[in-house]
């Protein structure tokens, strides 16, 4: 009928406005800036005073030890506390003492080297070991007894899907079960840290 119409929606067309050539060379120039940046301090974190340790480890926990007199705290990964329980085919079991039994079992007859420039909040050295040629801190993720903690993602990531460890059962997050212990945190070990550290040295 005339007179009668029917209204359809009409189609909006946008067209994405092209960045000016100030704006985009803008923004090379802040991503230059910021790769620039993070190449010269991962630089300085390497160029840090690195501390070495080497002879037999006497086996504290399962991310910690001594060495020579040097306390030692494995960096990037986090294992339960030796009194920690966890729990596998509906039984409690004491997975803190199996993680140091682990890294026993890792170290033995065997000469220990570890490496580092960190202290962690209690004094110990956040440190990259080995026993002969076994990198203790992967080794400790890769077999299930440990969390990664900063680092290790790759070998807790194959760990958990082979059901290794603690992984066979089913745990507390080893810094929620020290959290709920005694109340204290303790940050992880990764690249944000380490800056934030390196720039308290620094201040200091």
């Amino acid at each position: 009928m005339r007179g009668q119409w029917s209204q359809r929606p009409r189609r909006r067309y946008f067209q994405q406005q092209r960045r000016s050539l100030p704006r985009r060379l803008l923004d090379y120039a802040v991503t230059i800036v910021l790769l620039g940046t993070l190449i010269v301090l991962t630089a300085l974190l390497n160029e840090m005073d690195t501390r070495t340790a080497e002879g037999r480890a006497v086996i504290v926990d399962g991310d910690s030890i001594e060495l020579g007199g040097q306390r030692i705290r494995l960096r990037g990964i986090d294992a339960p506390e030796y009194r920690q329980t966890c729990n596998r085919n509906g039984s409690e079991y004491p997975c803190g003492r199996a993680a140091r039994e682990a890294l026993v079992q890792l170290t033995a007859g065997r000469a220990v080297t570890c490496s580092g420039w960190r202290n962690d909040r209690y004094g110990r050295l956040l440190g990259d070991c080995k026993a002969g040629a076994v990198d203790l801190n992967s080794a400790q993720v890769a077999a299930g007894w440990a969390v990664a903690y900063g680092d290790f993602e790759v070998e807790e990531a194959r760990a958990r899907g082979a059901k290794a460890g603690i992984w066979a059962g089913t745990f507390e997050w080893p810094q929620d079960w020290r959290a709920a212990s005694n109340g204290h945190a303790e940050p992880k070990h990764d690249l944000l840290a380490a800056i934030w550290d390196w720039l308290g040295q620094l201040w200091h």
